[in-house]
């Protein structure tokens, strides 16, 4: 019975293992609990839609909540393995009063000074298993931190990138560029340079999806607002006289299908057109898509 809920708690630590790795290094990153969590965050702040600070929280609210997630089932199963060996399995300091306490209360105080890389020493493991179960929990929080420090140090290029985009339509949208000016070699490098810079948040969505429950600020900061210009742009370079310009009109309408595609397939679920799927993302972040 002790190693049956030994292993009850061994499973717990590799359920959170696994949603970390999918989470943060799997190619596709699909994370299980971590994607649950954001989305019911992002949920429930859109019933505070009006409230637009309850809306820029939610990204980083939900990394926190995600990170707290991993730790304290970690936490909690290391205690479930110690727990059925305490105290027999364990040595005590001498003097502490750690063994007049509940063994799950010393179960949890081990784990979490253990998993925190503390090591404070007043209980530690006698059995031979138990001292090379226990370094290894603190190799799982060591891990644990540089994880969430890589993931800060990760997203917010990424919302860089998004920004970016988004600010350089707005400035396009401002200037409002004729159809004759597109149609023009600079109009067909600009048309490709916007294909790459969609490509690139394309990718930022699958690598990071993540970054979709961040709040981007004002409009002419937000893909949301603006991806919408982007297909008014790539449908004037698709009507365009000059080759090279309906070249680079089809290939910003190949990004955009493709970024709506991967916005409908791993956020939205609309099954609609590109531009019924880029209305919607418009939609969910609290915008209206801007239109030429």
């Amino acid at each position: 019975m002790k190693w049956l809920v030994s292993l009850v708690g061994a499973g717990l630590v590799m359920v959170t293992l696994r949603d970390l790795f999918h989470t943060l290094w799997h190619p596709t990153r699909h994370g299980g609990l971590s994607r649950l969590v954001m989305t019911a965050l992002w949920r429930l702040a859109r019933r505070f839609r009006a409230r637009r600070r309850v809306v820029g929280l939610v990204g980083p609210l939900a990394m926190v909540t995600v990170v707290g997630m991993w730790a304290a089932t970690v936490v909690l199963g290391w205690a479930i393995v110690y727990w059925p060996h305490m105290p027999g399995a364990f040595t005590f300091s001498p003097g502490s009063k750690a063994a007049q306490e509940p063994a799950l209360l010393d179960s949890l105080y081990l784990s979490l000074v253990t998993v925190a890389t503390l090591g404070l020493g007043d209980i530690a493991p006698g059995e031979a298993w138990l001292r090379l179960v226990s370094p290894l929990e603190a190799l799982v929080g060591f891990a644990l931190l540089t994880a969430t420090v890589s993931w800060v140090l990760e997203i917010y290029p990424a919302l860089t990138r998004r920004r970016v985009l988004a600010i350089r339509l707005a400035l396009l949208r401002d200037s409002d560029p004729a159809t004759q000016q597109i149609d023009c070699t600079a109009g067909a490098l600009l048309l490709d340079s916007l294909a790459t810079e969609v490509v690139r948040v394309r990718i930022d969505f699958t690598q990071y999806a993540e970054a979709y429950y961040f709040h981007d600020g004002e409009d002419h900061a937000s893909l949301a607002a603006m991806v919408g210009y982007a297909d008014a742009l790539a449908q004037r370079g698709q009507a365009g006289r000059r080759p090279e310009v309906r070249l680079a009109g089809d290939l910003l309408a190949g990004a955009l299908k493709d970024l709506a595609a991967i916005l409908d397939q791993r956020f939205l679920h609309t099954g609609g057109t590109p531009t019924e799927v880029l209305a919607a993302y418009a939609a969910d972040h609290g915008r209206s898509s801007a239109q030429p």
